[in-house]
């Protein structure tokens, strides 16, 4: 093997593990979302366990952080929860940067 070889092999499996990493942290950060709507919502117990479950379900069925935003804004509104936009995507990026903190810590 060149070292060219190795060294393209070597940015693979970074490039990998970065995706790896990614994607368990944003499970986790959602997890940790749906604790926190959940807490805004009155859940507590196993139904703010299902809540966060099932949140972390739907960004499996439609992926991204906006398919997550409308879901919790949507149940939001149907609570009349007061979180404005601004506040709800703060979160998301506060708990993203915990979850990623977790992950690296593992």
């Amino acid at each position: 093997m060149t070292t060219f070889d190795e060294r393209e092999e070597s940015f693979e499996k970074k490039f990998a593990h970065d995706e790896e990493t990614r994607f368990k942290a944003r499970a986790r950060r959602d997890k940790l979302l749906g604790l926190w709507a959940a807490e805004k919502l009155g859940l507590a117990g196993a139904a703010a366990e299902q809540y966060a479950k099932d949140l972390v379900s739907s960004e499996v069925d439609a992926p991204g952080d906006e398919g997550i935003f409308r879901k919790i804004r949507g149940d939001f509104d149907a609570k009349k929860v007061a979180q404005s936009d601004h506040q709800i995507h703060r979160v998301m990026d506060e708990l993203m940067a915990v979850a990623t903190a977790q992950i690296k810590e593992e």
